[in-house]
């Protein structure tokens, strides 16, 4: 991005909907690709899969070749994916045992793994699945599994928190999911990449400066070589 778009006003940019940001993962999602979807947001990329590009996605729970959301009134929830929303299947996808859906997270063969989280480091330390806090209820369902075992680990979140605090840390206060295993953090004011000399800026959404994410990220951000 140029120096000059960079200096637009903080007043000029819009966050990306929900809708924007599933179709802007999507975006980065190679042909031939085995991906899993983490449950809540990362759902929705499903719907957004580029027209003419051959991704599989992986449901937790044991789908294979998962479609997008079925229209209104087409819901069979007999076929569900790791959240219990209906899905459907596309032609050639099956279904199978919860055991043979772990070992292909466990064995290496998903080669990215979209998850959301409640916090994650400048170094890619990923912290979704307990606050912590008194009378939370801890939900690591399979996220260990995936953000060890995919080739790529992949973030979808809102930047903050409702109390206007940012989600990117510089260390993780919440008890982790995994060490140094996210690459990308997708966020509804841009794209950054972890890195282990922390973050790296690979996009913006329009009229946001990098200075701007800067402070409300409260940490450097580099610019790409």
């Amino acid at each position: 991005m140029s120096a000059t778009a960079l200096s637009i006003a903080p007043s000029s940019y819009k966050k990306r909907s929900k809708d924007e940001l599933a179709a802007r993962v999507a975006q980065d999602i190679h042909d031939g690709a085995y991906v899993n979807l983490g449950i809540g947001m990362p759902t929705a990329v499903a719907n957004h899969i580029p027209a003419g590009r051959e991704v599989i996605l992986h449901s937790e729970n044991g789908i294979l070749g998962m479609g997008p959301a079925p229209a209104a009134a087409d819901e069979d929830y007999d076929l569900i994916n790791a959240g219990k929303q209906p899905v459907t299947l596309l032609p050639g996808g099956a279904y199978f045992h919860h055991a043979d859906s772990f070992a292909m997270m466990r064995g290496g063969h998903l080669d990215i793994c979209v998850l959301g989280a409640f916090q994650v480091s400048a170094t890619g330390d990923l912290a979704n699945w307990h606050t912590g806090e008194t009378g939370a209820i801890p939900a690591v369902g399979g996220a260990m599994d995936l953000a060890i075992g995919a080739k790529q680990t992949w973030v979808m979140m809102d930047l903050l928190t409702k109390q206007g605090a940012s989600k990117i840390v510089a260390h993780c206060s919440y008890p982790l999911t995994g060490i140094g295993c996210v690459k990308r953090i997708y966020c509804d004011y841009g794209t950054l990449a972890c890195t282990p000399e922390g973050l790296q800026f690979i996009d913006l959404v329009p009229g946001l400066s990098l200075h701007t994410l800067q402070e409300l990220v409260g940490l450097p951000i580099r610019a790409a070589a």
